[in-house]
C-alpha cells in the first residue's frame, strides 16, 4: 500500500495521469446506473464490476484511481453503518484493481439530492448544514487507507468554505487533499471561481486545486486563476454536448492531448478525464504525457 506522502512527492516529481469517467465505463460495461445512488449502487450489488472498471483504467496507464464514492452519503436510504462499510469498500476495490494511488471521491451536497443542484450550488442551506453533511464521510474515508481525498465537482464558494472548515476539524494535515471545482457551475460568476480556488488552496492538507466536470475549453482560464505556487488539477468532460431533443451526444469526445500539454505547462500536475472519457482516452493521454 502506498502512503499519503508518496502522492505528495509524486506530484512534485512529475505530472500524474488521473483515470476517466468511472460511471461512463460502468455503463459501457452494461450496468444500469439510473438509480439515485448512481455508480455507488454497485459497491453494494456488484463490487466485482467496480474493481474490474478500475482495473481497465490502470491498464490504460492511470497513475491515480478515484473511488466510486462520489454519490454515496448518509441519508440516501441506507443505514449509516452500511454507508460506512460501502465507503470503506470503495477504497478496497480501487486498491485491489492494480498499482495506482487511490483517491477517495467526495462529491458535493447536490450530488445526493440528484436534482441538478450539484451544477449550480443553489442549495438554500447554510454553511453549518454543509459542514454537517460532509463531516462523517470525510472522517470515514480519511481512515480507510487512502492516498488522498478527492473533493470534486464542488459548485459554490460556500461549499468550498464548508469543506475547508471540516478539513481543519478533521485534523489530518498529513493526508493529501485535492479540491476540484465545477468550472461550468452557474454558482461561479465573475471573480467567484478565483476566490473559491484561493479558499481551496488554503485548506489543510491541500496538494492541488483546479477544476473537473466542465468543457475542456473552461480549464485554461480556471488554471490561470489558481493561486501562484499552488499545484493545479484538471479533469474535464469529454467535450461532447448532450442534445436533449434527440437524446444523443454530439461532437468529438476524448481528452484533448494538445490542450493537456498546455494545462501542464500552466501548472497542472494531475490531469485526466471526467464524464464520457474512457480508458482509450486515458491511454492516449498517458502516452502523450510520457
Amino acid at each position: 500500500m502506498t502512503s499519503p506522502t508518496d502522492l505528495r512527492t509524486a506530484v512534485r516529481d512529475r505530472p500524474l495521469v488521473l483515470d476517466g469517467g468511472l460511471g461512463t465505463l460502468l455503463e459501457a460495461r452494461g450496468n444500469d446506473l439510473s438509480g439515485r445512488m448512481w455508480s455507488a449502487r454497485l459497491l453494494r450489488d456488484d463490487p466485482d464490476e467496480v474493481r474490474a472498471a478500475h482495473a481497465e483504467f490502470v491498464d490504460a496507464g492511470a497513475d491515480v484511481l478515484v473511488t466510486s464514492s462520489y454519490q454515496l452519503a448518509y441519508g440516501v436510504g441506507l443505514d449509516d453503518d452500511e454507508v460506512d462499510e460501502l465507503l470503506r469498500r470503495s477504497v478496497v476495490l480501487a486498491r485491489e484493481a492494480g498499482e495506482a494511488f487511490v483517491a477517495a471521491s467526495v462529491g458535493p451536497f447536490g450530488a445526493v439530492r440528484a436534482d441538478g443542484s450539484e451544477y449550480t450550488g443553489a442549495y438554500d442551506v447554510d454553511v453549518d448544514v454543509l459542514r454537517a453533511f460532509h463531516r462523517r464521510r470525510l472522517a470515514v474515508l480519511a481512515d480507510a487507507g487512502v492516498d488522498a481525498l478527492a473533493i470534486e465537482t464542488i459548485p459554490s464558494r460556500l461549499e468550498v468554505q464548508a469543506l475547508a472548515a471540516e478539513l481543519d476539524r478533521l485534523g489530518r494535515p498529513d493526508l493529501p487533499v485535492w479540491i476540484s471545482l465545477s468550472a461550468a457551475s452557474s454558482g461561479f460568476a465573475g471573480a467567484d471561481l478565483a476566490a473559491a480556488l484561493a479558499d481551496a488552496a488554503s485548506a489543510p492538507g491541500v496538494v492541488a486545486v483546479g477544476v473537473n466536470c466542465c468543457p475542456p475549453d473552461a480549464v485554461a482560464p480556471a488554471l490561470a486563476a489558481v493561486p501562484p505556487g499552488v499545484v493545479g488539477i484538471a479533469y474535464p468532460n469529454s467535450g461532447e454536448h448532450w442534445d436533449a431533443a434527440a437524446r444523443v451526444w454530439r461532437g468529438e469526445g476524448g481528452v484533448p492531448t494538445a490542450l493537456a500539454s498546455a494545462w501542464i505547462a500552466a501548472g497542472a500536475r494531475l490531469v485526466g478525464g471526467c464524464c464520457r472519457t474512457t480508458p482509450a482516452h486515458i491511454a492516449a493521454l498517458a502516452a502523450s504525457m510520457r
